[in-house]
């Protein structure tokens, strides 16, 4: 575990003109933070509109020795009471990359304004990107992304509605032309096109590396879990299956649940919604 701190701004505060401005000249000057390895960085008061993150990841660019010691970073930690999770602007962190080489965790939370640029970093481990809809753009930068230490990927996929302006075959090459050679958690979660994706990554390079699967969150019915009920008997390096959140019939997951050798979560079952003859599978986190 790091040695964390969590900074966050109340509603109180933003209305007495406090922002991601100020926010980051009090983690800079907070005393506790030479002892710090992890920053968790919460609302910065107005994050809609022009209330972006820029400040806050200039910041710690502009004065990256101050910074050198921390090796785990979330930014964008709020709930849908402070701010729903597509209004939340994003950054650039085209030039964080350079700055924090010893980083080895980053947590993104929002995709609005979401710029990754050109990821190339020896030490991170740990990726993930939380939001409604995740843009070509930012998968694609995550798909060129140059990290041979990586052992975690999670992204939020997402909606249309909110960000998402791929399909699957933006997925497919995302598994096919990314190259993490120590990837041993894959997370592609919370999408409409859940089954598909879990297609795509069973017959993806990953699939015998990886030893936790995560597809939870998303719109995974009885066509996704079949096709997992029939591959992972024979991927013994799975031990782990992420499925929380789904639209799993009652018997498929007794079925999964019953997976010799492999941890399974099939909480919080779901059950499709139907407006006007048509039938909905609505991911967890969208707007």
């Amino acid at each position: 575990m790091y040695r964390s701190k969590v900074f966050s701004y109340t509603y109180e505060d933003w209305q007495n003109h406090k922002d991601a401005v100020t926010l980051f000249q009090e983690i800079q000057a907070d005393p506790e933070l030479p002892d710090l390895e992890e920053i968790v960085i919460g609302c910065w008061g107005e994050a809609w509109d022009d209330g972006s993150s820029q400040p806050l990841v200039d910041g710690i660019v502009a004065d990256k020795e101050r910074f050198a010691h921390i090796k785990s970073l979330f930014i964008g930690d709020m709930d849908y009471e402070e701010c729903e999770v597509s209004w939340i602007i994003q950054a650039d962190y085209s030039r964080l990359w350079e700055a924090m080489p010893q980083l080895e965790k980053l947590v993104i939370k929002g995709s609005s304004g979401l710029n990754l640029g050109t990821v190339n970093h020896e030490n991170l481990r740990h990726l993930e990107i939380i939001c409604g809809g995740l843009g070509k753009d930012v998968i694609r930068s995550v798909q060129e992304a140059k990290l041979p230490n990586l052992e975690t990927l999670l992204l939020y996929i997402g909606v249309e509605d909110y960000g998402f302006d791929g399909d699957i075959s933006t997925i497919k090459e995302l598994l096919e032309k990314s190259d993490f050679p120590k990837l041993t958690y894959l997370g592609l979660t919370d999408s409409e096109i859940q089954n598909e994706i879990t297609q795509a990554v069973l017959d993806s390079k990953y699939i015998s590396q990886i030893t936790t699967l995560d597809l939870s969150m998303g719109s995974l019915t009885d066509e996704g879990g079949q096709l997992l009920l029939d591959r992972l008997p024979r991927l013994p390096g799975i031990r782990e299956l992420n499925l929380e959140y789904h639209f799993l019939s009652d018997e498929m997951m007794e079925k999964l649940s019953g997976l010799s050798g492999i941890t399974v979560n099939v909480e919080d079952q779901q059950e499709a919604d139907s407006y006007g003859g048509i039938v909905y599978y609505n991911p967890l986190l969208t707007e």
